[in-house]
C-alpha cells in the first residue's frame, strides 16, 4: 500500500539513507544532514505560511505503509533564483557565412544566463531502486501536480524541471570534463555538491561570461548536451506525457536538459477535478490519482475507482490511507490521459 504524504521531521534518517543511495548528480538533494534538516524545516514552515515565495518549498515522501518504510522523495520549489542566482546555459545558434568563399556554418553556442529566475521547479525526485515498478514513479512525481492544482496561488505560472545529465557510476561527466574542469579545477561531484548546498558564488566568479562554442568541446562532451542520465529517462518520458517540453536550456555542470510547462496546462493540473467519494467496491475501475486536498497533511494515493456521475467510488482502505470519509471531497485525475489509456 503506497502513499505520498508531506514530509515530517521524523523522516530525516530515511531521507539521509535514500539520498546516500542516489549517487552523484542529484544536485538538489546533497548528502548533507544539516542541509537536509533545513529543507525539512523549510517545508514545514512553507506549509504553515511562515516563508516568502523566495524561500518556500514543499517536500513529500513515498511510503510503503505495509513495510513502514520511506522509499521515495520529491519536492516543489515555489520560486527559484530569488535569493541565490539560478544558472543555466541557454543553447543558441551562431551563423558564419561568406559568399565569396562559399562557406556557411551554423554553430551551437552556450550562454550563461539567469533566464528562468522566478519559475517554480519540480525537483529532488528520487525513488529507491527496489520500488521502480507498479507505477510508483508516476505516483511520486505526479502527486506534486495535484498539489500545484490545489494550491496554485503558492506557485509561479511557469513550472520547470531539471533533468539529470549523463555521468557514470564513478561521477564522471563528459560535459564537465570537456568544459567545467577547465575553469574550476575540481571534480564534477565536488562542484555538484557545492551547488546543491547553496554555495553558488563560485559559478559567477569562475564561469566564462562570453558564449562558448560547443564545437570547441571534445566530441564526448558535445554528444551529451541535452541528453539525460539513463536512470532519468523514465522521469523525462513521464513529464513529457504531462506536457513538459525542452526549452533550450541545459545544466551548466552536466548539460542535462531543462523542461518546462505552463502550470495550468500540465495535464494532471488541467484535467484534475474536485469530486466527492463514496466507500465501496470499485471493481476493475480505472487507476486514478487521488489527493485529500489538505495543506497541512497532504496525501496522495493511486487507486482503482468507479466513476459514477459526479462521484468516485473508492475502496475503504484507500479512504483510510487518504484519511477521508464517505462524502468528503478529493481532487482526482486519471493516472494517464484518458485518450492514452484507451
Amino acid at each position: 500500500m503506497m502513499l505520498v504524504r508531506s514530509i515530517r521531521r521524523s523522516d530525516l534518517p530515511a531521507m539521509v539513507a535514500l539520498v546516500q543511495s542516489a549517487g552523484v548528480g542529484l544536485t538538489s538533494l546533497p548528502s548533507n544532514i544539516d542541509r537536509l534538516t533545513r529543507r525539512i524545516d523549510a517545508s514545514e514552515a512553507s506549509i504553515a505560511g511562515e516563508t516568502e515565495p523566495a524561500d518556500a518549498e514543499y517536500l513529500f515522501v513515498l511510503e510503503d505503509e505495509a513495510a513502514s518504510r520511506v522509499v521515495g522523495l520529491c519536492a516543489i520549489a515555489a520560486a527559484v533564483g530569488l535569493r541565490v542566482p539560478w544558472y543555466h546555459y541557454r543553447l543558441g545558434l551562431s551563423v558564419h557565412a561568406s559568399r565569396d568563399i562559399d562557406v556557411y556554418r551554423q554553430l551551437q553556442t552556450l550562454f550563461l544566463t539567469n533566464d528562468l529566475t522566478g519559475s517554480s521547479e519540480l525537483c529532488s525526485l528520487f525513488l529507491h531502486g527496489d520500488y521502480r515498478h507498479s507505477n510508483n514513479g508516476s505516483l511520486l512525481s505526479k502527486s506534486r501536480m495535484l498539489f500545484l492544482a490545489e494550491f496554485p496561488e503558492r506557485f509561479a505560472a511557469s513550472v520547470i524541471a531539471e533533468m539529470r545529465g549523463v555521468s557514470d557510476a564513478n561521477g564522471h561527466s563528459p560535459f564537465w570534463e570537456g568544459l567545467g574542469r577547465k575553469f574550476f579545477k575540481m571534480d564534477f561531484s565536488q562542484a555538484d555538491y557545492l551547488s546543491g548546498v547553496g554555495n553558488k558564488s563560485f559559478i559567477a566568479e569562475l564561469m566564462p561570461q562570453h558564449p562558448v562554442y560547443s564545437a570547441f568541446l571534445p566530441p564526448e562532451a558535445q554528444a551529451v548536451i541535452g541528453a539525460v542520465h539513463e536512470n532519468t529517462r523514465p522521469a523525462l518520458a513521464m513529464l513529457q506525457s504531462e506536457g513538459f517540453r525542452p526549452i533550450g536550456y541545459v545544466d551548466i555542470f552536466d548539460a542535462g536538459p531543462t523542461v518546462a510547462a505552463q502550470r495550468e496546462q500540465i495535464r494532471a493540473v488541467r484535467d484534475s477535478r474536485v469530486m466527492p467519494v463514496a466507500c465501496g467496491d470499485p471493481g476493475e475501475g480505472e487507476k486514478w490519482l487521488l489527493s485529500n486536498r489538505r495543506l497541512g497533511d497532504f496525501r496522495v494515493a493511486l487507486a482503482r475507482v468507479a466513476h459514477t456521475g459526479e462521484c468516485l467510488t473508492i475502496a475503504p482502505e484507500v479512504a483510510q490511507r487518504l484519511q477521508v470519509a464517505h462524502g468528503d471531497s478529493v481532487r482526482a485525475v486519471p493516472l494517464v490521459a484518458q485518450s492514452a489509456a484507451a
